[in-house]
């Protein structure tokens, strides 16, 4: 009853002098008990008198988001936080705009303003806590030795050799190089047959014929030779 009755005074009041400050105390008034488009109808109305007064201007923008007008609210509140940068309650009415329409990092942010400034408030604190559980992920956990997984791998990367560099003239004699023999099985393993030697006949010095098939002959004797030891021949050149 008294509320509605200080209500009551502060209307005729407003309305016996329009141009009276008393028109936020008004609009805080009909906020509180409820009465939100009267709130904005009277704040509006006085702010076109007074459009430095701030006070009145977070009251139209808490009335707004009473409402649900998110868009028409935040213009209010970015303007009181221009002239006031610290004005609690305005950090607040944009944290809460931020929050409803989903843009938590942008909450976040403002709420984590408005904590530094109440430090004490408990609720706040809470929607701090909630938010950011939700948006940051939590540290990796500590190995034996106090240090996290991800600290442990950037002191391996300090510590570790880095490779020689790669030059040009290293990587074309890498190209050149030959390829690795193949390994053989260990020379215990494999039986030795004993060489055969070929028949040599005389051959006259100028006797190309004789000589060439002498030649053919001693080849295929050791090409038997290496197949009996299993000795991988070279493939002739196409």
């Amino acid at each position: 009853m008294a509320d509605s009755q200080r209500i009551e005074d502060l209307r005729r009041r407003v309305q016996k002098d329009p141009a009276s400050i008393a028109f936020a105390q008004l609009a805080e008034e009909c906020r509180r008990f409820g009465n939100y488009e009267e709130a904005v109808t009277v704040c509006r109305a006085g702010l076109v008198l007074h459009p430095g007064y701030l006070s009145a201007r977070v009251t139209l923008g808490r009335a707004l988001v009473e409402l649900n007008e998110l868009d028409s609210a935040r213009p209010e509140f970015e303007q009181v936080l221009r002239s006031a940068p610290e004005n609690l309650a305005a950090i607040r009415g944009l944290a809460e705009i931020h929050h409803r329409q989903g843009s938590l990092v942008e909450a976040l942010v403002q709420y984590r303003a408005a904590l530094a400034l109440a430090r004490n408030d408990p609720d706040l604190q809470q929607t701090v806590d909630e938010l950011a559980h939700q948006l940051e992920p939590p540290p990796p956990p500590a190995s034996a030795d106090g240090l996290s997984l991800a600290q442990v791998e950037q002191e391996f990367l300090q510590q570790a050799v880095p490779p020689p560099p790669v030059t040009a003239a290293s990587y074309f004699s890498s190209l050149a190089a030959p390829p690795p023999a193949p390994s053989a099985p260990p020379v215990a393993a494999i039986p030795i047959a004993p060489m055969p030697v070929a028949p040599v006949e005389p051959v006259e010095p100028s006797d190309d014929v004789a000589a060439r098939e002498q030649a053919l002959k001693t080849i295929a004797v050791l090409e038997q030779w290496l197949d009996a030891i299993h000795v991988p021949r070279a493939q002739p050149r196409a």
